[in-house]
């Protein structure tokens, strides 16, 4: 992706105070799920939330967040955010809806995220997350290209192949100069609702060596519960339920980590910024 022409710095967004992507080495991870649950559990634990759907090959964020109509336009040719579940939102699937397949070049997609970024009102925000597409792409150098990114977390099942592309999202975060703020390991293990038995259907407790390994925080681990993808496919996600249910619990706890991660790096690079 080599242009002549110099690439803009990244800039802060104004109002908005933490921006962190999620990501994953590889699709069917659970990426999706597990950023609208961090969203919503972040905005119950009394944050001001921001969602973009980034995602721009498989947008999932209207479904699980149960939202479906266009964003409207506000002054200056603004894109006022969908609000669902106190969390402002917006997705190139509210934008082109249904099944189509979007099929999109690096500079196209330059420009939505550049849009997504800089054109949405966002208003004042405690975290703006963005759910990335999986693996290592155009989309993630864009970002990192356009906004100043607190940091990133990194979903990953713990399945070994899972593993590999999670530690190839690590190094990709690393070589684009981005703080991994953490790693969260969804579909952890399974717990047989008769017998109440733990199976571990893809090995559990990877996703925590992983972090071991590469010396990043480890967020937590969710159980594969058939409950986080019907709230999902529902547009009712889990964490709706509050940090007091079973399954949200996870949720919330991960939440806290990511928090008390980003307010470090956040602390860290106004410090780098006040030096310099």
């Amino acid at each position: 992706m080599a242009h002549s022409h110099a690439m803009p710095a990244p800039v802060a967004l104004p109002g908005v105070a933490k921006i962190v992507a999620i990501g994953s080495g590889k699709g069917g991870v659970g990426k999706t799920t597990v950023a609208v649950n961090l969203a919503i559990a972040l905005s119950k634990l009394g944050k001001r939330v921001g969602l973009i759907d980034a995602d721009v090959y498989g947008p999932n964020v209207p479904l699980m967040m149960g939202s479906r109509q266009q964003p409207k336009v506000g002054p200056g040719n603004s894109i006022l955010p969908n609000e669902t579940h106190g969390i402002r939102t917006i997705s190139i699937g509210y934008i082109s809806p249904g099944d189509k397949p979007m099929v999109m070049r690096g500079p196209m997609l330059h420009q939505i995220i550049r849009q997504f970024l800089q054109q949405v009102d966002w208003g004042e925000l405690d975290y703006l997350l963005v759910d990335l597409p999986p693996g290592t792409g155009d989309v993630v150098i864009s970002l990192v290209q356009t906004v100043a990114l607190t940091g990133a977390v990194v979903v990953s099942t713990p399945s070994d192949v899972s593993l590999e592309d999670a530690r190839k999202a690590l190094e990709m975060f690393a070589q684009v100069n981005v703080e991994v703020l953490g790693i969260v390991e969804n579909m952890s293990h399974f717990t047989c609702p008769h017998c109440h038995h733990e199976i571990d259907i893809f090995s559990k407790g990877g996703a925590e060596r992983t972090a071991r390994q590469f010396n990043v925080p480890f967020l937590g681990s969710v159980e594969l519960i058939p409950a986080i993808r019907e709230g999902g496919d529902r547009g009712l996600p889990v964490a709706l339920a509050g940090p007091k249910s079973p399954q949200a619990a996870e949720f919330y706890a991960a939440a806290e980590k990511l928090m008390e991660q980003a307010e470090a790096a956040a602390a860290s690079a106004k410090d780098v910024l006040e030096i310099s």
